[in-house]
């Protein structure tokens, strides 16, 4: 319940922060590689440490992942098919054979057929996902967004906000 209730604050409040459109896009951008690939892989970490260092927006990254789980979960076998082609392809089996003999691009797992389709597929889709994020946040802040400042469910959401704040100080 408290998890849902955290959820929802972060949503909101990513789509109400100061940060531009484009910084909030940028971040769902970068979230939804976390969400469409599996998530134990190196190339996760290094995106979700860019989501932490970049100014980007941290909240939209996390949304991003959180909205394209179940889009991973869906489009994993067309991912596998994507793969699983690329690895079969004889044009590139040198490429894959030089890859996999250098020392760090193993742990890559990229000679999983998932993994490298919804790699391939995430870099196929992140710039499209950019300019929808771009264009649903900043049309959520002109016409959606005042409504929704003015709502109970906005102010009780923000007022369980002073809560955590209150029990975080709390002796």
């Amino acid at each position: 319940m408290f998890a849902l209730l955290k959820l929802i604050q972060s949503i909101i409040k990513t789509l109400h922060s100061e940060g531009t459109p484009g910084q909030v896009a940028v971040g769902i951008a970068m979230g939804s590689v976390l969400g469409l690939t599996p998530l134990m892989n190196v190339h996760n970490l290094i995106v979700f440490s860019l989501i932490v260092l970049l100014n980007v927006s941290f909240g939209g990254g996390m949304l991003g992942w959180a909205l394209f789980v179940p889009v991973g979960f869906m489009l994993d076998p067309v991912f596998h098919a994507i793969g699983l082609r690329l690895l079969e392809a004889p044009s590139l089996r040198p490429l894959w054979t030089d890859w996999f003999n250098t020392p760090l691009v193993p742990y890559t797992n990229f000679n999983n057929s998932v993994v490298l389709g919804s790699v391939v597929g995430w870099l196929l889709l992140t710039v499209p996902i950019f300019f929808a994020a771009r264009w649903g946040v900043a049309r959520y802040r002109a016409t959606i967004g005042e409504r929704v400042r003015q709502s109970k469910l906005y102010k009780a959401l923000t007022a369980s906000q002073v809560y955590n704040w209150y029990r975080i100080f709390r002796p």
